[in-house]
């Protein structure tokens, strides 16, 4: 009998913690053109794809995707489209990270310079040759300062929206104690916020993220971010990062080039710096330095007589070919 199974070449790593899972071979046909182009085609015609290889029982909420793919932009080597439990993503910072040293793993690319194309713009990453990965993201900044939301059984909470890859609103005034003990606290408090500035205001935010001071020395500040599918980000979150260091410049408390220590709620860490790009407009050119480590290789099957082939709560049917 002749196997059913589609086949998905994937490539697994984990940057600070948070998980990416690199498709190389077997995705769906994008077509060719800008990536912002492609990744509606991605959205529209093959959501079951992205279900299937990031959503149980393959993947879980806290899984994002990375489809290699070619790039648009004459300048860059690869090209690439993430996404999560829920969508796509513009941009992805620990992703990013995670593409570069998977890459690495496979003998692509060498120390040095690579160009990425994503669909919010390209990003520029340069592999250490202790295996750390600096990307240089989109440019940032602040959309929003001071917006105070009313939030169900919260009361008013004070924040600003700021993009940095993706759009986030970003509380440093608040009750939480940002622990790892108090998960589930932190996500009630972080969704009822975000619906709150969903419903006054900010439709586009879907990230939350919350700030307090690390009792690390040598560390700037800890966060917990909490991502559009209700998972809680385990690295520092790189668009989020560059989204805190765009406030940070607006408001005059970190200089060009001074290094900055985002702490995530794990323990882990990225290094951030900025350069100005228009101050007028408040927009920055922000960097983002963290590691990740290769975990898994393998291919994943799309069996056309799983009930589940193409994710729990997804829709069955034939396998796209």
């Amino acid at each position: 009998m002749a196997d059913p199974c589609h086949r998905i070449r994937v490539i697994d790593s984990h940057t600070a913690g948070e998980p990416t899972r690199l498709v190389l071979e077997g995705g769906p046909d994008l077509g060719l053109g800008p990536l912002a182009e492609r990744v509606g085609r991605f959205r529209s015609q093959h959501d079951r794809f992205r279900s299937a290889i990031v959503n149980e029982p393959r993947g879980s909420d806290v899984m994002v995707g990375a489809l290699l793919v070619p790039p648009y932009r004459a300048d860059c080597q690869f090209g690439v489209i993430f996404f999560n439990n829920v969508g796509c993503l513009g941009m992805c910072g620990h992703g990013t990270i995670g593409l570069v040293a998977s890459l690495a793993h496979l003998g692509r690319v060498t120390p040095g310079r690579v160009r990425v194309d994503t669909p919010v713009g390209a990003v520029e990453a340069e592999l250490h040759r202790n295996g750390e990965v600096k990307v240089a993201n989109v440019p940032s900044y602040r959309r929003a300062q001071g917006v105070i939301v009313a939030a169900p059984g919260l009361g008013a909470v004070r924040g600003d929206v700021a993009w940095g890859g993706n759009w986030f609103f970003l509380v440093e005034d608040h009750d939480q104690v940002i622990d790892r003990s108090r998960l589930e606290e932190l996500t009630d408090y972080a969704w009822r916020v975000r619906q709150a500035v969903n419903a006054q205001g900010f439709p586009e935010v879907d990230h939350v993220e919350l700030f307090a001071p690390s009792p690390a020395t040598g560390v700037h500040s800890r966060n917990f971010v909490l991502c559009p599918g209700k998972a809680y980000d385990r690295s520092p979150c790189g668009t989020g990062t560059s989204a805190k260091l765009a406030c940070l410049a607006a408001d005059g408390k970190m200089a060009e080039g001074e290094e900055w220590v985002q702490e995530s709620i794990i323990g882990s860490r990225f290094r951030g710096t900025y350069r100005w790009l228009d101050r007028a407009k408040g927009e920055v050119a922000p960097t983002i330095t963290g590691s990740a480590f290769v975990n898994a290789e393998g291919v994943l099957l799309l069996n056309p007589r799983d009930p589940f082939c193409w994710g729990i709560g997804a829709a069955d049917g034939a396998v796209e070919r």
